[in-house]
């Protein structure tokens, strides 16, 4: 109940047993809610059948503030771009090692995301983002050099402190569960 489409109207992926699948074809699901910095604990299932290689396989996103992509993909004995594999900040930084478990098996990120902060049109701070892959630091403090893209280069754009989480379809029938986040609105005024 807290996801729409991000095409608009209701979100269209299965919901049963406690997780949600990608339908593909009904596109990205957004949350309700808004954040900026915070921590995020999500759970994600790549399907157990492998079909495809490379980011055929088993491929989705966690977009923070629907910007930044943590990569979602069956990374397990799956050679691909490294900045394109599991954890990867996609298009940006691969991760610094892949944690990946066997299709099928639930795997966790833990995540604490700095949001930007803007002074008028200038950036003044980028993002930044921690990634812990299933009990393993893939990503420490890292600074990003903007929006996450797939071989462009990233710049910053000023935009609202607040945004939605979106989950990527990419086509793969990859499942989420526990999904939570806490707001760390005073994170950014520490050291």
């Amino acid at each position: 109940s807290g996801w729409t489409a991000q095409r608009g109207g209701d979100a269209g992926w299965k919901v049963e047993d406690g997780y949600m699948e990608v339908v593909p074809g009904q596109g990205n699901i957004v949350t309700k809610e808004s954040f900026g910095t915070c921590q995020l604990h999500i759970e994600w299932a790549a399907p157990r059948v492998v079909k495809g290689d490379s980011q055929g396989r088993g491929n989705s996103g966690v977009f923070l503030m629907g910007r930044y992509e943590i990569q979602v993909l069956d990374g397990y004995r799956n050679p691909t771009y490294p900045d394109g594999i599991t954890a990867a900040i996609y298009g940006q930084y691969p991760p610094l090692v892949n944690a990946c478990r066997k299709p099928g098996q639930w795997q966790t990120y833990d995540i604490v995301f700095i949001a930007p902060t803007f002074e008028g049109e200038a950036l003044k701070s980028p993002a930044r983002v921690t990634v812990i892959h299933n009990g393993v630091v893939v990503h420490h403090d890292q600074a990003l050099q903007g929006p996450t893209e797939h071989r462009r280069l990233a710049t910053y754009v000023p935009h609202a402190p607040r945004l939605p989480l979106i989950l990527q379809d990419h086509g793969d029938l990859v499942r989420f569960r526990n999904i939570w986040y806490r707001e760390l609105p005073d994170y950014d005024m520490i050291g």
